[in-house]
């Protein structure tokens, strides 16, 4: 069986797509299929729409939008889609196109595609703001729909902006093209799959009759390496024997708040220390120690980490404060790291959080609220036995639903019925 996925990015561009997409990929291969991936171009232009997509996704919809431990090896050939450039792993194929999926890409890529016998699979990894055009990108959308001879799968990380009480024109011309491009999308959908249930309500009256919705939730991009040495290490250098309280990775403006204000009330509550990891977890540290002097000397961020370390550093913490506006959930890969480490995560329950979350015991859910975060966190640094019951809860839950074994399965069986 061969797979062409479609995908706004693939490593060594980073992103949550792009680190879901090349497990998804890997393990397809493993099972005996062949992958073929169409991607954007690395380099300078990548770069700058990668920026683009990574600002209009903190402004338009939640979620974990980058990764640390991308893969930084460059694959594929830039501008000359259909040849194989340098496989990111042995069976992927990567072809990079000419741009974001724009015009320049689109007659190139349809040549290149009908080089392959029909009908092809092609399995396309949707957020809006991936496909350059400033979320916009109505071609490309257009163009899935006319591929009328191949079968199309769409993987729904996102499914639309929506203006939700905004009413400045750029927001809501935005939220009508973007629920245009999800119109097409769906109607071109042989199958549909969503990253969280809470888009299939979104999705379903779009898709075209006798198309289904499937959930598939998101693993971690993080490997989990065992390494006591290097564990012990990172304690020493910032516990100082108090209590770790780990945070990774969501540092946009809505959490951002969110944090602050709970890690102020947990500095009264409890004598912890605080580790900020992942990009950006530097300049953050810096910023809030400088507002809040009392963090001094207990806030500490990593900045940039590598995957192995990035395991390393989750495994030190005593549990991961995860703190999400509108919930936890499954796309939520930060959560799904501390899951598959066997932490306990202290989180927010909210609109988009699933029933399995309060049923799982997998996880410390509380209000939206810093205080109750708060209480919560420093309640679990005192409850020792709690806290690994937990723990070990995190690690069954993320191994029976969501390591990509359970992806690579659906996406396979689903075929071959």
């Amino acid at each position: 069986m061969t797979w062409h996925v479609l995908t706004g990015e693939f490593p060594p561009q980073p992103g949550g797509v792009s680190d879901y997409t090349r497990q998804l990929a890997r393990g397809l291969v493993e099972a005996g299929d062949r992958v073929e991936v169409w991607a954007p171009p690395c380099g300078k232009r990548g770069k700058r729409e990668k920026r683009q997509t990574r600002q209009n996704h903190q402004k338009h919809q939640p979620g974990d939008s980058h990764s640390d431990g991308a893969e930084r090896a460059d694959s594929g050939s830039p501008g000359i889609p259909g040849s194989p450039g340098s496989p990111g792993s042995p069976g992927i194929i990567v072809h990079r196109l000419p741009d974001q999926f724009g015009l320049k890409s689109l007659l190139p890529l349809t040549r290149a595609l009908n080089r392959f016998p029909a009908p092809r699979r092609l399995l396309v990894q949707y957020v809006p703001q991936a496909f350059g055009w400033k979320g916009a990108n109505l071609p490309f959308c257009l163009w899935l729909r006319l591929r009328r001879r191949d079968s199309i799968w769409v993987m729904f990380h996102e499914v639309m902006f929506r203006a939700e009480g905004d009413r400045r024109v750029r927001r809501l011309a935005l939220a009508a093209v973007n629920r245009l491009m999800a119109t097409l999308v769906a109607g071109a959908a042989e199958r549909a799959f969503v990253s969280i249930p809470g888009w299939g309500s979104m999705l379903e009256p779009l898709l075209r009759h006798g198309a289904s919705v499937t959930w598939l939730p998101v693993p971690s991009a993080i490997p989990v390496l065992e390494d006591p040495a290097a564990t012990a290490g990172i304690r020493t250098r910032y516990a100082a024997g108090h209590p770790l309280v780990g945070h990774f990775r969501t540092y946009g403006a809505a959490v951002g708040a969110l944090l602050e204000q709970t890690l102020e009330a947990l500095a009264v509550m409890s004598d912890c220390h605080v580790l900020l990891l992942g990009d950006r977890s530097d300049v953050i540290c810096r910023a809030l120690t400088s507002a809040h002097p009392s963090l001094a000397g207990r806030l500490f961020g990593t900045g940039h980490l590598t995957a192995g370390d990035v395991s390393h550093h989750v495994a030190a913490c005593d549990l991961m404060l995860q703190p999400y506006p509108d919930g936890i959930s499954s796309r939520r890969t930060s959560a799904m790291v501390a899951l598959s480490h066997g932490r306990t995560i202290v989180t927010t329950a909210g609109w988009l959080t699933e029933s399995l979350w309060a049923g799982a015991g997998a996880a410390v859910l509380v209000p939206v609220d810093p205080h109750a975060l708060a209480a919560a966190a420093a309640a679990m640094l005192f409850d020792v036995s709690r806290r690994e019951a937990i723990g070990r809860r995190a690690a069954a839950l993320y191994d029976a639903r969501f390591h990509v074994r359970h992806s690579v399965s659906a996406f396979r069986s689903l075929n071959a019925g």
